[in-house]
């Protein structure tokens, strides 16, 4: 039987700068791996290839953090406690019960219970989250001002969630709440100057939970998320990476990330 990923995997850098990508993991453990239909072992609602768009960042200078297991495990975008993100809208939950198509991730009568739920959430959760905790105090030491990226993807139609075709881009930083506004308008001013992907700032996709609880701008954390079309990047039915289309997203967010850092130097 192969080895077990690790939890997450950490990258520390130097610049003032945490891309954090926490629906990246694609794992499901050997002990629950009964528990889910076929269909779902597939993990097919996986942020792919998230690692290796932003790999170019690591060369740059960012910190990196990168989970092990699949959302479906635990979904380590959404509060401990499972309160909703969106109140009123139709979303997963901490530890999804449903695909993004709405099809059953588990085998009849083989939901996880709430002990199962507690386990998840101290085996999984919560070794993430105090990585990202620690790895943010750790750059707000070294800089006075320090920017957490949420990066994620998502296919571009998914009915259950939103309606039509998704913009290429969302900008989500919590109707502005999660970052200085000069970080924001430095991003939108980026997206403006450039005409090959659309684009929205919190539109449906606001920033998840990390994106609001960790962006505290007042305290020297500014934290965004970018919800990418799959599309961009890669062929969202065969789930197969495109290196040419892959490698022109990857300009247009090295220049966002360079933008942002550029706006959190003015505010030093």
């Amino acid at each position: 039987m192969p080895a077990e990923p690790p939890v997450f995997r950490l990258h520390e850098g130097q610049l003032p700068l945490l891309i954090s990508m926490p629906h990246d993991g694609t794992a499901i453990p050997a002990r629950l791996r009964d528990e889910f239909r076929d269909s779902a072992r597939g993990v097919p609602d996986t942020d792919w290839h998230i690692a290796t768009l932003y790999e170019f960042a690591a060369a740059l200078g960012a910190s990196l953090l990168v989970p092990g297991y699949s959302r479906y495990v635990v979904d380590l975008n959404r509060p401990a406690d499972g309160s909703a993100l969106y109140p009123g809208r139709v979303e997963t939950g901490l530890c999804p019960l449903v695909t993004f198509a709405g099809e059953p991730l588990y085998r009849p009568g083989r939901e996880p219970d709430a002990d199962e739920l507690a386990r998840r959430r101290n085996d999984y959760w919560q070794p993430y989250h105090t990585a990202l905790r620690d790895e943010l105090a750790r750059l707000r030491a070294a800089h006075p001002q320090v920017l957490l990226w949420e990066a994620h993807s998502i296919r571009s139609e998914v009915p259950m969630l939103f309606e039509g075709r998704l913009p290429d881009l969302n900008l989500g930083t919590a109707d502005g709440a999660s970052c200085a506004p000069a970080v924001r308008q430095a991003l939108v001013d980026c997206l403006h100057k450039q005409s090959a992907y659309s684009w929205v700032v919190d539109g449906r996709f606001k920033g998840g939970y990390i994106t609001r609880h960790y962006g505290q701008p007042i305290r020297g954390i500014h934290a965004v998320q970018l919800e990418v079309a799959q599309l961009t990047y890669m062929d969202e039915q065969t789930f197969r990476y495109d290196a040419r289309r892959a490698g022109r997203l990857r300009g247009l967010l090295e220049r966002q990330l360079q933008a942002a850092l550029a706006a959190l130097t003015c505010k030093e």
